[in-house]
C-alpha cells in the first residue's frame, strides 16, 4: 500500500484548492502537502521499496491505481521542494495588497497545479493519468494569465492552452492505442508486447510538447516570460519535467523500436545547441531563461537517449553512468532554473522592466539579488564546484566512455559531445552577458523611483535553493544514491553499485570552495586595509563617457547572433550616423519565434483559408448535400475495393 503521507499530501493539496482566499492556512496546507509527498518519496528513494495501491471502487469505469517507484519519487522531490519554496516566495511576490483580484485565485490554481503533477507521478492508469494531466495543464493556463489585463500575456495564454491541448490530443491518441492492444487501461511494464513499439513515437511527440523539446517548443519562451514570476519557477522547474518524467517512464515500461535511441539523442542534441543559441540572443531576461530550459531538456534528452542506446546494445558500463547524470541532472535544473527566475521576479519586483537594456548596475542596490543569481547562473554554466557540473560531467563521462569503448556506435556519438560541449560554452556566454549586463556597469536608463532589495519572503527561498545546489555540488555522492535508485527502476538489469569516482569529484569540489573561500577572504581584506578609490576606467577616447557607452545586450550577442543567423531569422532596423555632426542614429534587433513565426503560423494561416473555402459548401441545399454523400460513400467504396486487391 502506499504510505499515509502520500494520503495527507494529496487531502492537504485538496483542501489547499479551498483555502485560497485565506493565505496563511493555504501556505500551511500547501507546505504540508509539499512535505507529506516528499517524506513518501524519500521513503522509496531511500531504498524501501516500491509503493503501490489499488483502490475497492471506481472512477470512470476504471479503477484507480496508485504506483510510486524510484522514477516517480525522483520526480516528486523537485515538485514537492519546489512547490513549497514557489509557495513561500508567493507571498510577498504576489501579495493580497498589490493585487487584490488574483492573488486568491493565483494561490489555488498554485495548488491545483502541484496536485495534478503529484497524480501525473503516481497514477498507473492511462484514463485517470489524462485525467490528472489535464487539472495539471489547465492549472498551468490559469496561473500564466493571472495578469490577464495584459494583451501579450492573454497570447501566450492562449498559445500555451493550444500546444498543450495538442499534446493531451496525441496522448490519448497514444494511451487508447495501448489501451486497445493491451486490452486494459492499466499502466506498467509492457516490454515482452513487441507490437507495441511504434507507439513511443506517440509518446515521444506528446509528451516532448509538454518538455518544450526542439521544435515542439513554441509555447514555453512567452509562457514563461509573461507568466508571474514564481509561476515561471514552478513551471520551468517542474511542470517541463512532466514531459520528461513521460519520455523515461515510457522508455522503461515500452519495448522501443529500432533507431529509438538515436532520435532521442539526436532531438536532445539539437535542443541543447540551438535553445542555448535562442537564449543568447534575447534581450528579454526572463525569455532568456526559458530557452535555456529548452537547452536543458536537450541536455537530459542526450543522456536518456545515450542510455537507450547502451541497453539495446547491451553497454551497461556507459548506459548507467549517463542515466544516473541524467536522472541527477533532473534536480540540479530544478534547482538552478527555479533560483534563476525567483532571481529574475526580484529584479523585475524591483524595477517593473524585463529588457536588459535598461537595466544595469543593480548590484548596488540588489547584493542578495546579484549573489543569488550570479550563483544560479554559474551553476546553469556547468561550473564546479557547483551541481550543475556534476550531472553534466557524468554525462560526458558516459558519452566519453561510449565513444572509448570503440563499439558499433561509438564513432557516431561523437558529434552529441562536439555538439554538448559547444551548448556549454554558449550557455557561458549567455550568462555572463546576463549577469554583467542586469547587475553591472551603470544604469542604462534614468529610474524615477528607488531600487529596493525583496524582503525575506522572496530572499528565503532563494537561500534554501543556494544551500541545496552547494550541497549537491559539495556533496555529490549522496545525491548520486538516488539517482542510481531510478536507474535501477528504469532499467532493472542495472543494478549495482555505479562506476563512477563521484567521491573524489566532492573531495575536488570542497577543495576549489575552500580555495575560493580564501582568495574572497583576502581580497575583501586587502581592500578593507587599503579601501576603495574611484577613478576613471579607460574612456575609449571620450573626455566625458556616459552610461550609454556601454555593451548592451545585442552587442554582447551580436556574433552569435550571426553564427546562427539561419536559424534566428534576426529582424534589423538600422539608421546609420550620417554627416560630421549626426543628430540621431538607430539600431534596433528582434529575434523572432523562428517555428512559431515562420512554420506554425504559415500552417494555421492555411488551415484558415481551407477552413473558409470549406465554408462555401454549407450554402443549404439538400440535393448537394445528398450528392456529397453519395460522393463520399463511393469514394469509400473505391478505397475498399482497390484495397482487397
Amino acid at each position: 500500500m502506499i504510505p499515509p503521507f502520500f494520503f495527507g499530501s494529496l487531502a492537504c493539496l485538496c483542501l489547499a484548492i479551498l483555502s485560497g482566499r485565506f493565505p496563511r492556512l493555504w501556505l500551511a496546507l500547501v507546505l504540508s502537502g509539499a512535505g507529506c509527498a516528499l517524506i513518501s518519496a524519500a521513503q522509496v528513494l531511500g531504498d524501501a521499496g516500491n509503493w503501490a495501491w489499488e483502490a475497492s471502487f471506481t472512477l470512470g469505469c476504471q479503477t484507480p491505481q496508485f504506483l510510486v517507484d524510484g522514477i516517480s519519487a525522483l520526480f516528486l522531490v523537485p515538485v514537492s521542494v519546489i512547490g513549497g519554496l514557489s509557495a513561500v516566495y508567493s507571498r510577498e511576490y504576489w501579495s493580497d495588497h498589490h493585487h487584490p483580484d488574483s492573488a486568491p485565485r493565483g494561490r489555488s490554481w498554485s495548488a491545483a497545479l502541484i496536485l495534478g503533477m503529484i497524480l501525473v507521478l503516481s497514477l498507473a492508469n492511462g484514463l485517470h493519468f489524462l485525467l490528472a494531466w489535464e487539472i495539471f495543464a489547465i492549472s498551468a493556463y490559469f496561473l500564466i494569465t493571472l495578469d490577464n489585463t495584459a494583451p501579450e500575456t492573454r497570447k501566450a495564454g492562449w498559445l500555451y492552452l493550444a500546444a498543450s491541448h495538442a499534446g493531451t490530443m496525441i496522448l490519448f491518441a497514444f494511451f487508447s492505442a495501448v489501451a486497445a492492444r493491451t486490452g486494459s487501461w492499466a499502466l506498467g511494464p509492457m516490454r515482452d508486447q513487441a507490437a507495441l513499439a511504434p507507439l513511443f513515437w506517440l509518446a515521444l511527440c506528446g509528451f516532448g510538447v509538454k518538455a518544450g523539446l526542439f521544435p515542439l517548443h513554441v509555447w514555453l519562451p512567452s509562457a514563461h516570460a509573461n507568466a508571474p514570476s514564481h509561476v515561471s519557477a514552478l513551471m520551468s522547474a517542474v511542470a517541463i519535467k512532466m514531459g520528461v518524467y513521460g519520455i523515461v517512464r515510457f522508455s522503461a515500461w515500452l519495448p522501443l523500436p529500432p533507431g529509438a535511441g538515436w532520435v532521442v539523442l539526436g532531438l536532445g542534441a539539437m535542443s541543447a545547441l540551438l535553445g542555448i543559441a535562442f537564449a543568447m540572443a534575447q534581450n528579454d531576461f526572463k525569455r532568456l531563461l526559458a530557452y535555456c530550459s529548452v537547452e536543458n531538456i536537450g541536455i537530459i534528452l542526450t543522456g536518456l537517449g545515450l542510455a537507450i542506446l547502451a541497453m539495446a546494445n547491451g553497454q551497461a558500463a556507459w548506459g548507467r553512468v549517463a542515466l544516473c547524470g541524467t536522472l541527477l541532472h533532473v534536480w540540479n535544473h530544478s534547482l538552478f532554473k527555479s533560483l534563476l527566475f525567483l532571481g529574475a521576479g526580484s529584479v523585475l519586483h524591483a524595477t517593473g522592466t524585463r529588457d536588459m537594456s535598461r537595466l544595469g548596475g543593480l548590484w548596488r542596490f540588489l547584493p542578495w539579488t546579484a549573489s543569488l543569481f550570479a550563483l544560479g547562473s554559474a551553476a546553469v554554466s556547468g561550473l564546479p564546484p557547483l551541481n550543475g557540473f556534476v550531472s553534466e560531467w557524468m554525462i560526458y563521462l558516459g558519452l566519453i566512455r561510449a565513444v572509448a569503448a570503440k563499439g558499433p556506435v561509438s564513432g557516431a556519438i561523437v558529434p552529441s559531445v562536439i555538439v554538448l560541449a559547444a551548448a556549454g560554452a554558449l550557455a557561458l556566454a549567455a550568462f555572463a552577458k546576463a549577469v554583467a549586463i542586469i547587475f553591472l556597469g551603470a544604469p542604462r536608463t534614468r529610474r524615477t523611483a528607488p531600487v529596493q532589495e525583496c524582503g525575506w519572503g522572496m530572499r528565503a527561498p532563494m537561500l534554501v535553493l543556494a544551500g541545496l545546489m552547494l550541497w549537491v555540488g559539495l556533496f555529490p555522492a549522496m545525491a548520486l544514491g538516488p539517482a542510481a535508485i531510478a536507474a535501477t527502476a528504469w532499467n532493472p538489469g542495472w543494478s549495482g553499485n555505479v562506476d563512477i569516482p563521484v567521491f573524489h569529484l566532492g573531495s575536488l569540489h570542497l577543495l576549489l570552495a575552500c580555495g575560493l573561500l580564501a582568495a574572497a577572504y583576502v581580497v575583501l581584506r586587502k581592500v578593507s586595509r587599503n579601501g576603495l578609490r574611484d577613478s576613471l576606467t579607460w574612456d575609449c577616447g571620450y573626455a566625458a563617457p556616459t552610461t550609454h557607452m556601454q555593451y548592451t545586450s545585442g552587442s554582447f550577442a551580436g556574433i552569435v547572433t550571426r553564427w546562427f543567423a539561419w536559424i534566428l531569422r534576426p529582424a534589423r532596423l538600422v539608421r546609420k550616423v550620417r554627416g560630421q555632426f549626426p543628430e540621431k542614429a538607430l539600431y534596433l534587433e528582434r529575434t523572432p519565434e523562428t517555428v512559431l513565426e515562420y512554420c506554425i503560423h504559415p500552417l494555421g494561416r492555411g488551415v484558415g483559408l481551407l477552413a473558409e473555402g470549406a465554408k462555401k459548401m454549407q450554402h443549404g441545399r439538400l440535393h448537394l448535400y445528398i450528392l456529397y454523400v453519395f460522393a463520399g460513400v463511393v469514394a469509400l467504396g473505391g478505397m475498399a475495393f482497390w484495397g482487397g486487391m
